[in-house]
């Protein structure tokens, strides 16, 4: 019989119910109770990410053996002759297999970073292996003669020496961030009950494990329902998950229910998936036969993956890099612009230049938006309580020009430089007051605040399709949605480059901004 692949079967419903019609996910501020209210009131601090970690080790091993390897041939074998390239490929090689060594011995893990002794003799052997069989092929090419044994016996001891002193500094980081929490990956248990507690007390008992439990969450009030589980308490309902979410970092939310309660499960991950969070169902204790590559592992415990955060890990670190050094490049180039348009609006009426906006930003946190003014002064609309319409009374005549060509923007690049909580690309921020028909706009469309699992930006998917400007209607608001998400499901580094190139297309045409 051919074995079931749950990870599909359940992503799949997992999706369809995430994208049906049904009762919207309310964006109010619940009443947690006291025990989360406790660990919400806890100082945390992000988290690093162990993949970018390992990768950044790799690198600086890379480098770190290249230059002992290209000092010491320059120190003492040229002395002022030409370099040969036999040399200096003979060192990148043995830099490349220092690399693949240490990731076949296994110390390339956050885990073995914390050790001493273990990682240290591993990394010995095979720093070790590297150069014998550098000296083997060296014997075999019959150029044993023409390499310097004093170079090689120095750049084995030099580069020994030099790697044990880096492991020495990266042993103490590790374990000073794992002392502040940067390297926990904070969890929640759905299901109180002697499912979940088998489930914790598991996790709990694997050693160097890198999660820390913060409680279970369950909506049952009879017997089953514990008020702990394996020493981790009860924190309230699944509905309070979201609301504990946006208070304190969560990294993983997982489910102790057994498959057979496919129903329950669905109506709860209509209500989560909204979080930027992974989302994981343990298979500890269930019965049925799966493919082996269905599973992912927290340590031995196998788990089913429902849904992954979206752009985590080097992901993050490229959007990052993007955001900043091709922003800052923008405004650069923006500025004569920026100050013409500044220019114009103190002609043009009275007030200040710029004003703060409150709205959306990452994980519905609140975040103040920098834009040029719009508005009259005496008329302004901070929370944006009111939408902006066609011939409004209240936009000034420069108004009219800066937000029909979203020049009115620009300042946003503040914000996206200096502060961090914009991103060039991304679901466009909308005000925390933003209605449609009298409704908020998370009221009007399921799956609303899912646009926040990944940082707001200055343009978007969205307002290059035509999108953009006011939202007098459901399928305006329902688009945006639409198109935020998909932009979330295929974000990639040149598909923010084509977004971003394709901007100023959209905004010649003006559509829909008044």
């Amino acid at each position: 019989m051919e074995p079931i692949d749950a990870r599909s079967m359940i992503s799949a419903a997992a999706t369809a119910a995430a994208s049906s019609t049904g009762a919207p996910v309310i964006e109010r501020r619940r009443r947690l109770s006291p025990a989360a209210l406790a660990v919400t009131n806890q100082k945390v601090r992000p988290a690093y990410s162990p993949v970018v970690i390992t990768g950044l080790v790799r690198i600086a091993d890379l480098v770190l053996v290249n230059l002992i390897g290209i000092a010491l041939y320059f120190g003492y074998v040229v002395r002022g002759d030409t370099p040969t390239w036999e040399y200096l490929a003979a060192i990148f090689a043995m830099s490349v297999a220092t690399v693949v060594a240490f990731q076949a011995v296994d110390i390339y893990q956050v885990q073995a970073f914390r050790g001493q002794l273990k990682q240290f003799t591993r990394m010995i052997s095979a720093w070790t292996c590297v150069f014998l069989l550098f000296t083997g092929a060296s014997f075999l090419a019959k150029l044993g003669g023409e390499v310097s044994r004093v170079w090689l016996s120095g750049f084995f001891v030099a580069g020994l020496v030099a790697l044990i002193g880096e492991r020495v500094l990266l042993r103490g980081l590790v374990r000073q961030w794992a002392r502040d929490g940067r390297l926990d990956r904070r969890t929640v248990v759905v299901g109180a009950d002697q499912s979940g507690e088998r489930l914790i007390a598991a996790l709990k008992a694997q050693d160097d494990s890198d999660l820390a439990i913060l409680g279970v969450f369950d909506d049952r009030n009879d017997a089953r329902a514990l008020d702990s589980c394996a020493g981790s308490p009860k924190l309230g309902k699944v509905d309070d998950i979201v609301e504990f979410a946006r208070r304190t970092r969560v990294d993983l939310v997982l489910f102790a229910l057994p498959i057979s309660a496919e129903t329950r499960i669905l109506e709860m991950l209509k209500k989560l998936w909204v979080l930027p969070v992974d989302i994981r169902l343990s298979a500890h204790t269930n019965k049925l036969r799966f493919r082996p590559r269905s599973y992912s592992y927290l340590g031995e415990v196998p788990t089913l993956d429902v849904f992954e955060a979206p752009i985590t890990d080097w992901d993050l670190v490229m959007k990052q890099l993007f955001d900043r050094v091709v922003g800052a490049l923008i405004l650069l180039v923006a500025s004569p612009l920026m100050a013409l348009v500044a220019l114009a609006i103190k002609l043009d009426s009275d007030g200040p230049v710029l004003f703060r906006q409150k709205r959306f930003g990452f994980n519905n946190e609140r975040i103040d938006v920098f834009k040029f003014r719009s508005l009259y002064h005496h008329q302004a609309d901070p929370t944006a309580a009111k939408v902006v319409t066609k011939n409004d009374p209240r936009v000034t005549r420069v108004g009219r020009f800066i937000r029909r060509t979203s020049l009115d923007e620009l300042p946003q690049l503040f914000n996206v430089v200096l502060k961090g909580n914009l991103s060039l690309v991304g679901p466009r921020p909308h005000a925390v007051q933003g209605k449609l028909k009298s409704q908020l706009f998370d009221q009007a469309v399921d799956g609303y605040f899912a646009r926040h699992r990944v940082k707001p930006g200055i343009t978007g998917w969205a307002q290059i399709n035509g999108w953009r400007g006011e939202i007098d209607s459901d399928e305006k608001i329902q688009k945006r949605v639409e198109y935020d998400l998909y932009y979330i499901e295929n974000w990639s580094v040149l598909f923010d480059l084509y977004i971003l190139l394709k901007t100023p297309l959209a905004l010649i045409k003006g559509e829909n901004a008044y």
